[in-house]
């Protein structure tokens, strides 16, 4: 499995890759981390990965916006929203536009590792 993780903080950035790692899931290479919905539709179309790990609030393109674009390039990508947007409608949205789950920060490592294999079931 490739993945790409968005999310405008590094340390989320990094804490998820950290776990894609965990032993509990298949292997999963890193093809690429963009701060912004616009760097994320430029590294997914050099990339292709086939799960994405999606902020909802960032600047220039948020998770939304983001979302409907990657899902017009492939429709074959599993999105998980990753975000602490208490919103419900802005997550159901993410979820019509083609996301695939919602993962709620703060997350712990077992709840992030479930979402993720969850993720790559189907």
């Amino acid at each position: 499995m490739r993945m790409m993780i968005v999310d405008d903080s590094s340390i989320i950035r990094n804490r998820i890759a950290q776990l894609a790692n965990h032993p509990d899931l298949p292997r999963i290479d890193i093809v690429g981390m963009a701060r912004h919905g616009g760097e994320a539709v430029s590294l997914f179309a050099q990339h292709r990965p086939d799960i994405v790990t999606m902020d909802l609030t960032m600047p220039e393109m948020d998770g939304v916006d983001c979302i409907k674009r990657l899902v017009l390039m492939s429709d074959n990508v599993r999105i998980l929203v990753v975000s602490a947007l208490g919103d419900k409608r802005t997550a159901l949205q993410a979820l019509m536009c083609g996301a695939h789950g919602y993962l709620h920060k703060p997350f712990t490592n077992a709840e992030l590792v479930g979402s993720l294999r969850e993720l790559m079931k189907d």
